[in-house]
């Protein structure tokens, strides 16, 4: 098996790609957390989808393409320029909100449906208010972190928020865990 042949990149990616690299954006995601995104999504139809972290919309290109036609996914993000980039690409996509918004706030005044994945790649949702955000997932529900091996643009003392996070959802009895150095290093929980 050759897990770098991926098959099924979504048509627009090559687009994103080229527009991240003209205006210097530099923290997008890969084409395996991609993947992995759109097979998760793909398990759950009629689902309600989150992102943290939209940023220029690399990995909500493959979101929507898991999505079927009665799904639901809201991708919130506080830098205007990359929301403003994103919602040109999505933003006539019915299925799909783009907002733009601090990600904290967001999360602690949603008051919607519960999600059937959330994929935090931002602060919010990832190292604080984690809590919050696991109360919105149902059961069964996937929740998916991705850059929880060290990379190379990790800021001094990083790798302590990762250690301290890691181990906070690993004796969290409501979430089975699962761990996996692959890609930028996933976690992967599902709520019980």
């Amino acid at each position: 098996m050759n897990d770098t042949n991926i098959q099924d990149i979504p048509k627009i990616h090559s687009e994103i790609t080229r527009k991240s690299e003209e205006i210097g954006f530099t923290m997008p995601s890969d084409l395996y957390v991609g993947s992995f995104l759109k097979t998760l999504i793909a398990s759950k139809p009629k689902g309600k989808f989150l992102e943290l972290g939209t940023g220029i919309g690399l990995s909500l290109s493959w979101m929507i393409e898991g999505m079927d036609d009665d799904s639901q996914l809201i991708s919130v993000d506080n830098d205007p320029e990359l929301i403003s980039i994103a919602s040109n690409y999505f933003g006539e996509d019915t299925r799909v909100k783009v907002i733009c918004k601090d990600g904290s706030d967001w999360i602690t005044e949603y008051t919607g449906a519960k999600f059937d994945l959330i994929f935090a790649d931002a602060w919010p949702g990832k190292y604080s208010e984690i809590d919050e955000v696991l109360d919105l997932l149902n059961v069964g529900g996937f929740y998916i972190i991705d850059d929880m091996t060290k990379q190379p643009n990790w800021p001094e003392g990083h790798e302590d928020n990762v250690i301290e996070l890691t181990a906070y959802l690993e004796q969290r009895e409501d979430l089975q865990l699962t761990k996996m150095n692959w890609s930028t290093g996933l976690i992967m929980a599902v709520k019980k």
